[in-house]
């Protein structure tokens, strides 16, 4: 009887430490949630290693759609309508793919952004496409990474980098001229709420 519940036991523990920890994945997912102007720009990816093999060209060949990442397609979802690259890009979520070639990038915002990879990309579902240069970085980047960068308040830029090569698309709002209108009226809100607080004090 002790046996068994030693048994039991263990049988417990073990599946208590197997609901916490898992075994790596090659090609971690990882979500990137960050305020932009007045929302906030999401993107969900996963992100494979250089692993020693070359990687534009080859695995990644060039002139071939690429998943902008590894297993599922890379999502991401803009809370306002934005302007992408120059180009003007509704609020909601997409797809993003890569066009790569040595010298530059078309970067495409699909309408399907729940598929696997690229293997049933449809060009018919495309957004909107931007061309882009690429840059040679100075050091490796190993795990294939998605950033923004704020340029300031209501602008920034896209980076995507992964081995040597580096692309970057530019981000502001679709209507620049509204949205700092909105800002600066709510900053006047939050001037005012301040400035009663403090009476109140």
């Amino acid at each position: 009887m002790k046996k068994l519940l030693f048994a039991v036991c263990l049988s417990a523990s073990a599946l208590s430490f197997a609901q916490d920890y898992s075994v790596p994945a090659a090609s971690p997912r990882q979500r990137v949630e960050q305020q932009f102007s007045m929302s906030k720009i999401t993107i969900d990816y996963g992100r494979p290693g250089v692993k020693g093999r070359k990687i534009f060209g080859e695995l990644v060949p060039y002139g071939q759609v690429w998943r902008a990442g590894a297993n599922s397609s890379t999502k991401i979802t803009f809370g306002q309508s934005v302007n992408f690259g120059g180009k003007t890009v509704p609020a909601g979520t997409y797809g993003l793919f890569i066009i790569p070639t040595e010298k530059e990038w078309k970067v495409i915002l699909n309408k399907d952004f729940q598929q696997w990879g690229a293997y049933t990309y449809d060009p018919k579902q495309d957004v909107v496409d931007v061309t882009v240069p690429v840059n040679k970085l100075a050091d490796k980047q190993e795990w294939f990474e998605i950033t923004l960068n704020p340029t300031d308040e209501n602008s920034g830029n896209l980076v995507i980098k992964w081995d040597m090569a580096q692309a970057e698309v530019a981000l502001k709002p679709a209507k620049l001229d509204a949205v700092i209108k909105i800002s600066d009226k709510l900053k006047e809100i939050k001037k005012i709420e301040t400035d009663a607080a403090k009476t109140k004090s």
